[in-house]
């Protein structure tokens, strides 16, 4: 049985291509030679664990690439990956919880690299009523969640908005990793069923492309952001995403605060 070994040149010529960088604007501003670069990428030379630090650096790679190059090179991982659940991720667990709480009573979800549900608060959960108990077995992809028949597809009211607006998301995120987990999943999500709208779609938010979904006789309009841990050393916790969805309008407003006035 044959088995396929990464290359540090490999993996340069992959990232470097990914991010649109010649061989000559990769070795300027990482402060490497050309020429010696040349020579790593075919393999007639071998590169220092500092220069694969500069260059991974300089290609914008994520930290479990970056750890994927030191191996191929010889050397051991520089980031840690821990479960947020290890007693060294407290610190960031509470932060984490504190932001998902704090959010509320408005919507709030975490998810890891791949959509993966890590965490969310109870106003979440309470928009997932009538949603297939398959989707919620964990772990729960959001994206499929959302876009999938038995999911909240049904009950958003510009699911094709939405949905191109999630697709697109999704297919520069995995042009941008490479991630072939990411890749089959888009593959999967475009290629579900989804009912064509029976009225002229709403004018443009000038805005943002907001997510309309229907709950208790109500459509809620949402607006998303989203926030990472910039300073993030460790691969868990680079690799998680927070959504926090804010009213975009006076009555979905309205029913978040009449919700939590209820639930005191």
């Amino acid at each position: 049985m044959s088995t396929t070994t990464e290359t540090v040149g490999d993996l340069l010529r992959e990232w470097r291509r990914r991010r649109r960088y010649s061989q000559l604007e990769l070795a300027g501003e990482a402060g490497v030679s050309t020429r010696h670069l040349s020579f790593v990428e075919s393999g007639r030379a071998g590169a220092s664990r500092d220069m694969l630090v500069r260059l991974s650096e300089q290609l914008d790679m994520p930290l479990r690439a970056r750890n994927r190059l030191l191996l191929a090179g010889g050397f051991a991982p520089a980031y840690g990956e821990r479960s947020l659940d290890e007693p060294a991720m407290g610190e960031a667990r509470a932060v984490l919880d504190a932001v998902l709480a704090g959010h509320a009573p408005f919507p709030a979800l975490a998810v890891d690299a791949h959509w993966n549900l890590v965490a969310a608060n109870d106003a979440v959960m309470a928009l997932l009523d009538g949603v297939s108990p398959a989707l919620l077995a964990p772990p729960v992809n959001v994206l499929r969640l959302s876009l999938h028949p038995q999911g909240l597809a049904p009950r958003i009211d510009n699911l094709a908005e939405w949905r191109h607006h999630l697709l697109e998301r999704l297919r520069m995120q995995t042009e941008s990793s490479g991630d072939a987990r990411l890749a089959a999943l888009h593959a999967e999500l475009a290629a579900l069923p989804f009912r064509a709208g029976t009225k002229p779609p709403a004018p443009v938010n000038p805005v943002a492309v907001p997510l309309r979904l229907r709950a208790a006789g109500t459509v809620l309009s949402l607006l998303s952001t989203t926030t990472v841990f910039g300073t993030a050393t460790d691969v868990t916790l680079a690799e998680i995403t927070l959504e926090c969805f804010y009213p975009a309008d006076a009555d979905t407003r309205a029913y978040f605060l009449r919700g939590a006035a209820n639930a005191g």
